[in-house]
């Protein structure tokens, strides 16, 4: 453990902050030096260094998302183009679950300006993906 620095347009910045961190508005997107092509990244609060959290594209699990934001959140992300909208899972694991995401609560970011928030949604609409593996 120790202290990165991390440029001002690298910071993502939650207005709202996240259900349960409110307090922590501004994130940086962090990921293992040396890998190429990450599939975790660590989602670090810059307001609470205790805070972070394990985030992954939801392809890595093969799911694909359909769900529609509201005006209001479209406004808070100040989204004006649908394919700047990132959305992220967070994750964890525990010994009865080697790894398990929250597919109802999504992060979406806006990768243009790096604004986001944590979309919550009462019922998830999802394709399943599978990928052969070999």
């Amino acid at each position: 453990v120790g202290e990165i620095e991390v440029s001002p347009e690298r910071v993502i910045t939650f207005p709202a902050g996240l259900p349960g961190f409110e307090a922590c508005r501004q994130f940086a997107l962090l990921h293992s030096e040396g890998n190429e092509a990450p599939t975790l990244f660590i989602l670090q609060s810059l307001d609470d260094t205790e805070v972070a959290f394990t985030v992954t594209p939801p392809d890595i699990f093969g799911l694909n998302y359909e769900f529609t934001l509201s005006d209001t959140e479209v406004d808070d992300l100040q989204l004006t183009d649908p394919a700047d909208a990132m959305v992220l899972l967070i994750v964890r694991s525990d010994v009865d679950n080697p790894v398990h995401a929250n597919v109802m609560v999504p992060l979406v970011i806006n990768s243009a300006i790096r604004r986001g928030l944590q979309k919550i949604i009462g019922k998830v609409d999802t394709s399943v993906t599978l990928k052969a593996v070999g």
